[in-house]
């Protein structure tokens, strides 16, 4: 009863959604203005039911009804309660039903609140923004059914992949898919503002905090993901440039630029063709990346559908939206004025800059990604990896950070270069002395990790500079955000070049009572014995490290075996100090009853991590900025529209 409940819901929220797309199209002609009026109580009740509907289906998998289909094919009633949870998204129909309640309810929530555009961009908007789910639910109703029963009820359900049964899984997909939804979000408030013709600072306003929500949700799923990836496949790496990472990295890049432009609208009225096909571009790339990860074209642990009629559908999708949306622009963007000019010396100008250098990179990731596809569809397989984008994607991230480093001291509209001189000369003489410190002292060093060991430095230096002069308890707060997240980028870019530059790897056949030395560690392999969870069984080894012969710490990597589906899954171990960290991962025994074990010592690595969560805490402080000044701006407004109602009384 509850899958048949959740489908109906679901259908009737389908139908809400073309009511929603029917009523805001005819609302913006005169003669059917009247219709305004219906759009966003339908907007509002059809996210509370697409709600309604993800809610049924966290129901029946949390209770492993294994009558329905998703459920007998992806959990198990076994698995631990946190699993069942996370299985509801951990597959491919579950998923998109949760890409389509985060959209929906996104909508709701801008009928419900918005207030500072006309009203006639707002309906436009949502039109928009029904025309985009309208597509998902006939992708879930029409060839996705999450609540598709069996004709016999399964006597044990499949499982889960184990390499999906971390808790990392549990966060990992809701936050991106929040991000990718607000960038959708995005998209809707540049369609809108295209057909009514209406951009201005007003439209960047309104769109500026869900991009800047949605770029904060990608910051951490991104992160998340990263980590995951890191302590739970065992490689010992955090980033391996896969299609799969990248379909979220160039959502990513787009977001921070169109945010970056959203603000200069915002703030001096600039950059209006520029912000609106950025709105577009950056919600292609998370259209793009969808179409990666479900049309089967990629085998990997992300990659949930391997039906090719769903990637047609998804490709028809992408091609209806984004070439929809292209055509649009290319009708209405010569009816997009100008807005305000400014010097080439000025903030505005370092935004530009910045943001080329984003979308080179997005670019070069994009080819990157899509090349070796198109190759193998004619027969010859072609690997693009690590020699590709490193030193192609520096070739734009180089400038970039310089120029970030500078951009924020600068003046808007114009700008004196004597004004700023000591704002440059610091953070290059603490570069130039990083530089020379490491070529002294960790010579030979590649030339990639020695510039982010230098740059790094300087930038932490100069993200500080905009606090330099002022009263620190008046300064807004977006200010102290951008500050946050420009020191994060600082922190990541030193944790990825000590990755770099001075990881130690030691692979080694050991027996029990071995040792060997990997970097500043001495590690013992003491014993290895069977142990049991909850739902698997796992060979686990003790390890004894001790740094610089002071006391040991003991670590306890992990082979594990599922048996429902059967599958391995290597379980690392990790120690965390200050200056790094020791990874532990435990292979298979050899023929002469050797254990093959595997560690690194990555110095600094934790900080990849540390910055990025320090990138999404700048942006939250941002976020909670604009937002409480717009939420007093709209307070002012309605005091003196009060006032004004009662004079004219």
């Amino acid at each position: 009863m509850i899958a048949e409940l959740g489908l109906a819901v679901l259908w009737m929220a389908a139908a809400l959604a073309v009511l929603q797309l029917v009523a805001g199209a005819l609302a913006l002609r005169p003669a059917t203005a009247h219709l305004a009026g219906v759009v966003r109580p339908v907007a509002i009740l059809q996210g509370a039911l697409v709600a309604c509907a993800f809610a049924a289906l966290i129901w029946l998998f949390l209770s492993t009804d294994l009558s329905v289909k998703l459920v007998a094919e992806n959990s198990h009633s076994a698995k631990p309660f946190i699993f069942k949870l996370a299985g509801t998204w951990g597959n491919h129909e579950g998923s998109m039903l949760m890409w389509v309640t985060i959209m929906s309810l996104a909508g709701g929530f801008v009928a419900l609140i918005e207030k500072r555009l006309p009203e006639n961009t707002l309906i436009a908007t949502l039109a928009g923004q029904a025309f985009v789910s309208l597509g998902f639910y006939a992708f879930l109703l029409l060839a996705s059914n999450p609540f598709e029963r069996l004709p016999e009820p399964a006597p044990e359900g499949a499982g889960l992949n184990p390499l999906l049964q971390d808790i990392g899984l549990a966060f990992h997909p809701p936050t991106l898919y929040v991000g990718y939804v607000g960038l959708s979000i995005a998209f809707s408030f540049a369609i809108g503002a295209l057909v009514t013709r209406d951009v201005g600072p007003a439209f960047a306003r309104a769109m500026r905090p869900w991009v800047l929500g949605a770029w904060i949700f990608l910051t951490l799923g991104i992160t998340a993901g990263s980590y995951w990836a890191y302590y739970t496949l065992g490689w010992g790496g955090w980033w391996f440039w896969d299609p799969v990472e990248n379909a979220s990295l160039m959502p990513w890049l787009a977001a921070t630029a169109l945010l970056h432009s959203c603000s200069v609208l915002a703030a001096r009225n600039a950059l209006r063709t520029w912000t609106v096909m950025l709105g577009v571009v950056a919600f292609s790339m998370s259209m793009v990346g969808t179409f990666l990860v479900r049309s089967g074209i990629l085998t990997s642990v992300h990659a949930f559908a391997v039906d090719p009629t769903r990637g047609t559908f998804i490709l028809a999708l992408l091609a209806i939206y984004i070439g929809g949306a292209l055509l649009l622009f290319g009708l209405r963007a010569s009816t997009v004025t100008e807005g305000a000019r400014f010097a080439v010396f000025s903030r505005e100008s370092s935004l530009v800059f910045n943001n080329v250098m984003l979308c080179g990179i997005l670019g070069i990731v994009l080819v990157g990604t899509l090349y070796p596809l198109l190759t193998e569809a004619m027969g010859v397989k072609v690997s693009v990896g690590p020699p590709y984008f490193n030193p192609v994607s520096s070739v734009f991230a180089i400038p970039m950070m310089m120029v970030m480093a500078v951009g924020p001291v600068l003046r808007w509209r114009e700008d004196k270069g004597g004004r700023i001189t000591w704002q440059v000369a610091v953070p290059a003489l603490v570069s130039a002395a990083a530089l020379l410190a490491v070529e002294l002292i960790f010579a030979p060093i590649n030339l990639l990790p020695a510039l982010g060991l230098a740059i790094a430095p300087g930038l932490a230096v100069a993200s500080f500079q905009p606090l330099v002069g002022r009263n620190l308890r008046r300064t807004p707060l977006p200010i102290y955000g951008m500050v946050v997240a420009h020191f994060g980028i600082a922190v990541a870019l030193f944790g990825m070049a000590s990755e770099g530059a001075f990881s130690t790897e030691r692979l080694a056949a050991m027996n029990p009572g071995d040792s060997q030395q990997v970097g500043p560690f001495k590690v013992t392999l003491q014993d290895i014995g069977p142990i049991a969870g909850p739902n698997w069984t796992a060979l686990e080894a003790t390890v004894s490290a001790s740094y610089s012969g002071g006391e040991p710490t003991i670590l306890h990597p992990q082979a594990r075996t599922f048996a429902n589906p059967p599958g391995n899954r290597t379980e690392s171990a990790l120690l965390t100090r200050w200056n790094g960290q020791l990874y532990a991962v435990l292979g298979e025994e050899g023929d002469d009853g050797r254990w093959q074990m595997r560690f690194w010592w990555k110095p600094f690595v934790p900080m990849i991590w540390y910055g990025g969560a320090l990138v999404a805490l700048g942006g939250l402080l941002a976020l909670l900025g604009r937002v409480a000044r717009d939420v007093k701006r709209l307070v002012a407004v309605d005091k003196i529209a009060y006032r004004r109602e009662r004079q004219g009384r």
